[in-house]
């Protein structure tokens, strides 16, 4: 009979690579942000006329989008290797 090992989700190890999958996607969400604005003239216009607290409200959006869709992603490549070894 085989024994159930504990899912590496809930590990020390899960937990750093969620913490590098959440990092990668705040990394990619500010990458994608400051190119949207650079590329496209009437989002930095919104942006300048919206004052600083647009551009905080843009900018933590994207951040929070991105880091969130990579940590989901992040948790279903984890439980995928698990299910393979």
């Amino acid at each position: 009979m085989r024994m159930k090992k504990s899912s590496e989700l809930i590990s020390a190890s899960g937990l750093i690579k969620l913490m590098t999958h959440a990092m990668m996607g705040a990394a990619l969400g500010l990458t994608f942000s400051l190119t949207l604005v650079l590329s496209n003239p009437a989002v930095a216009n919104l942006l300048n006329s919206g004052g600083s607290q647009a551009i905080l409200v843009f900018t933590l959006t994207l951040v929070t989008t991105f880091a969130i869709g990579a940590t989901l992603t992040g948790v279903v490549f984890i439980i995928d290797e698990d299910k393979q070894s």
